[in-house]
Order: structure tokens, then sequence, then C-alpha cells
């Protein structure tokens, strides 16, 4: 499932705390802000790999994309550490 958010649409996504979530930006600039409802700890983020087969995501491009290196080095959701 996904969302398309633009300028002119003015939508916004809620994510859940702990949710996994993505994005990709299909235009050529884009600004991404999170609100959040704490402070934000590197030490306390995960990353899924984007393409898990597993997961299924269908991208909607036909290239390969650039990814951020902690985003390409994410775990599959089958290895990935769960939180309860």
């Amino acid at each position: 499932m996904g969302e398309i958010l633009t300028a002119e649409n003015k939508h916004q996504l809620w994510v859940p705390e702990g949710f996994a979530h993505g994005f990709l930006v299909l235009s050529d600039v884009a600004e991404f802000l999170y609100k959040t409802t704490d402070y934000w700890y590197s030490e306390h983020e995960r990353s899924i790999l984007w393409s898990d087969p597993d997961i299924g995501i269908e991208w909607p491009i036909a290239y390969e994309p650039i990814i951020a290196k902690k985003d390409f080095d994410g775990l599959r959701i089958t290895t990935a550490e769960l939180f309860k």
C-alpha cells in the first residue's frame, strides 16, 4: 500500500510509533519532514531491506534507485529484530 504526497494535495501520512515505513521520491526535488513523539536516537534505529521479497513492495519505478547505506544494509524481515 502506498500514498502519493505532493505539494498540491497537501496530504500527510501518520506512521504509528515503531511501525516500519519507507518513502520513494518520484520528483527531482523533495522535502521530507518527520514529526515525532520523542527525540530521535540513532542507536534505536533499525532498517528493513527495502527490496525484501517477503514484504513484496511494488515500487513504482523502472530503474535502480539511489539507496542510503543504512537502507541498502537493511535486514530481511525474517531476520529483523522484533519489538513487542
